[in-house]
């Protein structure tokens, strides 16, 4: 999303804010009384913060991102300003808001850029009707109901007004503009600070905004902090983040065991799928099948009228559905309880998290296998990166070779699958760091620390390159490598890469040499579409399927654009270094490469990834089995899981339609198996904040 925009639907080509709606509401009004937005403001036209201005810091585990500041003017003007700078992009924005008798927001203004471009954005009620204009959309509205403006982007101050709000509101409910009811409940209190700056804070979820609880903790009626993947503590509380961390963990963790409960039914006998079109093997669909589940494993396979299901099974009809194995999200970082359910709502029965909080990975582990939460499978990765200005915010970071080789062992000791590496490392690291994975038997996958091109990174015993623009590094200026680890991998590809020609040097001997090695990639295409190809207000194909099923704030992101375009470039330039990406996976996939489908989103990009793939030249089939038995291969679960397949593990999912000619079908979820237990798509997509299917 735009600058602190409410859910980063749209990744960013590493990690991205899945629950930094805590600059959601930013929509202020810096030119008080209806002055607009100047386009492009530059850092030194923005707000200077007086000496008494309150401070919050921008942190995560590996250290500062930057600095919001809140503060009132003499003349009652509620003000905002934020630096953020995060894995090289960049984000300054103000913001100045009214707020009207109700103590909501009346006019406001915000202004400043991010790596998207202008943030101007203003929103107005004059004579009883509302007015705004963001990066991309303007409406208006004369609903006489009292209701908070959400802005799309924006710092911190403008969603900490909106927390006051609603907070102090009745019920603890507001109604939303553009649209929408949010409502806020408290989940816990804690203790944070020392001596005379001891408080007591206050845990709310706030629920209407996203699709998913939203946390927020409150110092009575004021904002105090957001936790999350990132988060904005006031200055002088930093040293609280672990504490306040576990308490949210813990205060959200309680709600998960109920929903776990209420949506999970186990069959007493036997089930059959009868009479369904059926994905086999990881490689072919076959028509009119019965699939028989016993035990939670999968005990026979045929034609439906040669599979007789034994007694007593609970029998469900597959007529014009197709039963696929449970798909997988080769890139997806785990945010918290709540996404279990949704990705489950998705029919992603497992993921492979690659790097996120540890703590919070091994607590949920925990928590599903004793049966309180409910979850897909998760393979998760430990992410080491070096300590810098574009650290990644939940890495593991270490500051020497014997660190790195220390952290490795961790994750072996403490059961993770494999170690992802970014691009703050240490190039001289990898190595011995790559050779001590492999000797405790974990895979080595990530992006490429900074001045590495991913044939140095294989002849250093990488066994996956992450993200197509890492790929595209072989071919790419000295400058871009140099620098890949900031926002340079974007812009270097979105420049550069319209222009390689994969039957020359050096790409043809990188595909040989990835085919050679038996090296997999994550294309994760869908991050590099939403980069280089749509402008603001464009609705993104990945989200089009589901507008009117979600919150309006949640479906106002589905039309962020992509990285603003260079000067000497056109988005045409973009988009042709997009399809060159696309381009770059099918000739990957053709060399006998293992193409694994990821989104580094929320779940909901998955079946977009499969259509860009399709889009490339593969077959449905093959595009099916890179989000079923491929990545399954890559974590070494392949012999009881990711495919239909005699004794394998019955986690499946059924869908309406026939996705071997209309691969996007797999959208249409009606039934789950997960561990041979049933779960309804309905009642998934219910209890995840959808209101109902996403169109056809």
């Amino acid at each position: 999303m735009q600058g602190g925009g409410i859910v980063t639907l749209k990744p960013r080509g590493g990690i991205r804010l899945h629950f930094n709606p805590l600059r959601f509401v930013s929509a202020l009004m810096l030119a008080m009384y209806g002055m607009l937005a100047h386009a492009d403001t530059g850092i030194k036209d923005l707000a200077v913060p007086p000496r008494d201005a309150e401070h919050f810091t921008i942190l995560s585990a590996a250290g500062r991102h930057g600095q919001s500041t809140r503060w009132i003017t003499a003349s009652g003007v509620n003000m905002g300003r934020e630096s953020l700078l995060l894995r090289g992009q960049a984000s300054e924005l103000d913001s100045a808001s009214h707020l009207g008798a109700d103590k909501m927001i009346d006019r406001l203004t915000i202004r400043g850029f991010t790596p998207n471009g202008d943030a101007a954005e203003t929103f107005a009620i004059t004579a009883g009707r509302s007015n705004w204009k963001s990066p991309v959309d303007a409406g208006a509205s004369s609903d006489r109901e009292s209701a908070e403006y959400i802005a799309f982007g924006g710092p911190l101050d403008v969603m900490a007004l909106a927390m006051e709000a609603l907070v102090a509101a009745p019920n603890a409910t507001l109604a939303l503009l553009p649209g929408g009811r949010a409502h806020a409940e408290l989940l816990t209190t804690t203790e944070v600070g020392q001596g005379t700056r001891t408080k007591q804070v206050s845990l709310y979820s706030v629920t209407g905004l996203l699709n998913t609880p939203l946390p927020i903790w409150m110092d009575g009626n004021r904002f105090f902090a957001q936790v999350g993947a990132l988060s904005w503590l006031p200055s002088g509380y930093e040293n609280s983040l672990e504490k306040l961390e576990k308490a949210q963990d813990d205060a959200l963790a309680k709600q998960s065991p109920v929903l776990a409960k209420s949506l999970v039914r186990t069959p007493t006998g036997a089930v059959a799928f009868t009479h369904v079109r059926a994905f086999l093997d990881g490689e072919r669909f076959v028509e009119d099948q019965t699939v028989v589940i016993e035990a939670g494993k999968i005990t026979h396979i045929g034609a439906a009228d040669a599979i007789k299901p034994p007694a007593g099974s609970e029998v469900i009809d597959g007529r014009g559905k197709t039963l696929a194995p449970g798909l997988w999200d080769a890139h997806q970082h785990v945010p918290d309880d709540a996404s279990g359910p949704m990705l489950l709502a998705l029919g992603i029965t497992s993921v492979r998290d690659p790097g996120n909080d540890n703590r919070l990975t091994l607590a949920r582990a925990a928590r599903r296998a004793k049966g309180e939460l409910l979850a897909p499978h998760v393979y998760p990765s430990v992410l080491l990166d070096g300590q810098g200005p574009n650290t990644a915010q939940i890495a593991t970071v270490a500051h020497s070779q014997a660190e790195a080789l220390k952290e490795v062992r961790q994750a072996k000791a403490e059961g993770f699958a494999a170690i992802k590496i970014y691009g703050s490392f240490n190039p001289a690291w990898v190595r011995a760091t790559a050779q001590e994975a492999h000797r405790l038997g974990l895979h080595v996958h990530g992006h490429l620390p900074a001045g590495m091109r991913p044939s140095q990174a294989i002849d250093d015993g990488y066994d996956e390159i992450t993200h197509i623009y890492f790929v595209t590094m072989q071919a790419m200026p000295d400058s871009v490598v140099k620098n890949s680890n900031g926002i340079a991998r974007f812009q270097g590809t979105g420049r550069y890469a319209r222009n390689l020609d994969l039957n020359a040097e050096p790409m043809k001997s990188l595909i040989a040499k990835m085919a050679a090695r038996h090296i997999s990639v994550d294309p994760t295409l869908v991050v590099a579409e939403s980069l280089f190809v749509p402008e603001n207000g464009d609705l993104s194909p990945a989200y089009a399927p589901y507008v009117g099923t979600l919150p309006p704030a949640v479906e106002r992101g589905f039309r962020q654009g992509g990285f603003s375009v260079p000067p000497d470039l056109t988005r045409a330039d973009f988009r042709a270094s997009f399809a060159k990406c696309e381009a770059v996976v099918e000739a990957l996939h053709r060399a006998g490469v293992r193409v694994v489908a990821g989104t580094d989103g929320t779940g909901m990009e998955l079946v977009r990834e499969l259509e860009l793939y399709v889009e490339a030249g593969f077959t449905p089939s093959e595009a099916l089995a890179s989000a079923t038995i491929q990545t399954a291969r890559l974590v070494g679960a392949d012999s009881h899981t990711g495919s239909i397949a005699l004794g394998k593990d019955a986690d499946l999912v059924l869908v309406e339609g026939n996705p071997a000619e209309k691969i996007s079908d797999l959208r249409h979820v009606s039934q789950v198996m997960l561990d041979g237990k049933l779960l309804d798509g309905n009642a998934l997509r219910s209890a995840s904040g959808f209101s109902g299917r996403p169109a056809r």
